[in-house]
């Protein structure tokens, strides 16, 4: 069987919980719909019992008081017992929304509070723990249910229950009710609310956007229609289900084709659970694609001498290959065969190491990927895609189509226009209805039916959208001249040295960059080159860890001048820690803060607008687990040359 899913049409009246109900009638027993991988073997669900725990978990939670239009935190790692959790209180019109599993106890209260959460399902002991932490600061909530009662024995809190003892409670209450489920189930509607998804709150606290059942399945209706999906297909769900991207996937589009959805057993065996499941699928944010590139790279400078001559030959190869696809060039025969004889002698093993074997459609979205990962992966034969959109259109607004691809570019709008001003501007059936108790934001974000995305683009002549970057985020240097940093910034992250770039320059004489290396890979090559070394900051202050990044940028610089001969990078520093969301450098979607940012590190962004060689630090950093150590040390900054970047 292998049914093309893109003629799906959706009714006004489906739901999340109603096509659940369909494909546990139309599939039974017979087909898969969740694979968990627990102690090293693959656990499947049916899709009967993907319905018996989503039912019974339903009917325990509303034993428990659960009503039409109350709150259901979820907080834990990608878990089958999430999605139940969701489900469950969509089938009782309650709302459900996500936590990152890896936010902090101050970003969990937030949320929980902000969303007025009766009841919390947290995953194990130490998601519980926070819970517990919080108890004064968090009065709304009811119950906490937990999924992993490993460590749990010994608690014996009134509010804490295991989430098999609300399924057993369920069981006794359709046993006395056997309608109950049912009747609840017909009173959803595709206008209810389906899920308040968190924002990623790049410029302050994240906001809860509203969403419905027909917002979601809209969304994941259109996106089938321009990039189909089949029901034999197979997901790896591996990145956080508060995110808007997991969430179109995991549960909207896998409800409405009916593609089995896999969740490996632990974030670090993700690559090798994907190998053996070998997706045909995948969509991720632009930093799992960076980071794939830069392991790609890190295993060819690992590779014997012969494995990285056929690699650093067949890579050119793969180049002029991809050219031809973006430039809708027929390659000639002799590039054809080139092409096979690279891709049998070096892209084949590299797609099967990534779990890549069986991919046919992938796409990147939530921030601009640098057009060298996106040709890069081209090159090795993988199908992948740009996607543009936001949490406040449910994910999708455009995408390059098969044989239509401009690296360049997010793709083709679904009904889209820009304004006057350069903003991207959306009207679809997928807009959101507003944020949560916030009617000023909405009135900012909503007008007349469009979506104002804040993001600064245009249209090119054969219709696909452009995205330069967030309108607040378009800098000027003091002579007017315009950049995007995103831009810069992911030219510097192209390289597998750089693991993440904040460019500075706005309303300043020249552009300047804040860089974090990547430890690991600069780390191999300390080594290769004898380099010693013993923590990040003490690997990051090596001059010849300094030089050699001086060749990367480089590089960026001369690519830069070809374009604009005055938005190069003139200075840069070497940070001595790497930005982290526990310190609100990032959103937990690994954006950065800019903004905040700009304020932490003012003493280093300062010291690069003067002839200073070198700036002193003396701050203190917090771990996750909220210690706090001193740093020392001294930051170099180094100049580049403006008439290099020419020649």
């Amino acid at each position: 069987m292998s049914q093309l899913a893109n003629n799906i049409e959706i009714s006004s009246q489906d739901t999340l919980p109603r096509l659940l109900l369909r494909n546990a009638r139309r599939y039974g027993n017979s087909r898969v719909a969740l694979r968990e991988k627990e102690f090293g073997i693959w656990q499947s669900f049916a899709w009967s019992d993907y319905l018996d725990h989503v039912k019974y978990f339903c009917l325990g939670m509303v034993s428990l008081g659960l009503e039409k239009s109350d709150k259901i935190a979820i907080i834990g790692d990608n878990r089958p017992e999430w999605v139940f959790a969701e489900l469950a209180a969509q089938c009782a019109g309650a709302v459900p929304l996500g936590i990152y599993q890896d936010s902090t106890s101050k970003e969990v209260g937030y949320t929980i509070d902000h969303s007025d959460a009766l009841f919390v399902v947290a995953e194990d002991q130490e998601q519980v723990d926070k819970i517990l932490e919080l108890k004064e600061e968090i009065p709304k909530v009811k119950k906490v249910i937990y999924t992993d009662p490993k460590g749990m024995r010994n608690y014996d809190d009134p509010m804490l229950l295991d989430f098999r003892q609300v399924e057993d409670m369920g069981m006794d209450l359709d046993a006395r009710n056997p309608d109950l489920f049912v009747n609840m189930l017909k009173a959803v509607k595709g206008d209810d609310l389906a899920i308040i998804n968190y924002t990623s709150g790049t410029t302050g606290l994240p906001k809860g956007s509203l969403l419905t059942h027909t917002n979601l399945l809209k969304m994941a209706s259109n996106l089938i229609k321009v990039d189909p999906k089949f029901l034999n297909d197979e997901f790896v769900s591996f990145l956080p289900l508060p995110w808007i991207g997991e969430q179109m996937m995991s549960l909207a589009s896998a409800l409405l084709v009916g593609f089995t959805v896999n969740f490996p057993e632990e974030p670090e065996t993700v690559q090798a659970d994907m190998r053996e499941i070998g997706p045909n699928v995948m969509f991720s944010p632009p930093r799992i694609w960076e980071n794939l590139a830069a392991s790609v790279q890190v295993r060819v400078m690992d590779a014997t001498p012969l494995k990285r001559f056929i690699f650093n030959k067949a890579m050119p190869i793969g180049y002029r290959m991809a050219d031809c696809r973006f430039e809708k060039r027929e390659p000639s025969l002799g590039l054809k065969f080139q092409y096979l004889m690279a891709y049998l002698g070096a892209f084949r093993s590299l797609k099967d190491r990534l779990g890549f074997s069986k991919l046919r459609s992938a796409s990147t979205g939530g921030a601009a990927l640098g057009p060298d990962t996106f040709r890069f992966f081209h090159a090795l034969g993988v199908n992948l895609k740009q996607i543009y959109g936001q949490t406040e259109i449910s994910g999708i607004s455009c995408i390059h189509l098969d044989g239509d691809i401009n690296f360049d570019s997010v793709g083709k709008p679904i009904p889209e226009r820009i304004s006057d001003e350069g903003e991207i501007l959306s009207k679809s059936p997928s807009v959101f209805q507003g944020y949560y108790k916030d009617e000023d934001s909405t009135a900012a974000t909503l007008k007349d039916g469009w979506l104002h995305s804040g993001d600064a683009g245009h249209i090119t002549d054969d219709g696909h959208l452009v995205v330069i970057d967030r309108l607040k985020d378009v800098m000027s240097m003091s002579d007017g001249t315009r950049f995007s940093p995103q831009f810069i910034e992911n030219k510097l992250k192209f390289s597998p040295y750089i693991k993440e770039a904040v460019v500075i320059g706005d309303q300043l004489p020249f552009i300047t960059a804040i860089i974090n290396i990547d430890m690991d890979i600069v780390g191999k090559w300390a080594e290769n080159n004898r380099t010693s070394y013993t923590t990040y900051t003490d690997l990051s202050s090596k001059v010849e860890v300094y030089d050699m990044i001086e060749v990367e940028a480089r590089k960026i610089n001369r690519d830069l001048y070809k374009i604009n001969k005055v938005s190069i990078i003139k200075k840069f520093v070497l940070l001595y820690k790497e930005l982290d969301a526990d310190d609100d450098e990032l959103t937990r979607t690994q954006k950065v803060r800019r903004g905040f940012i700009g304020e932490r590190y003012k003493e280093v962004i300062d010291a690069m607008y003067t002839d200073a060689e070198a700036v002193p630090i003396d701050t203190e950093i917090k771990f996750q687990d909220g210690r706090t150590s001193r740093i020392k040390t001294t930051v170099m900054i180094r100049t580049l040359s403006v008439e290099e970047a020419g020649a």
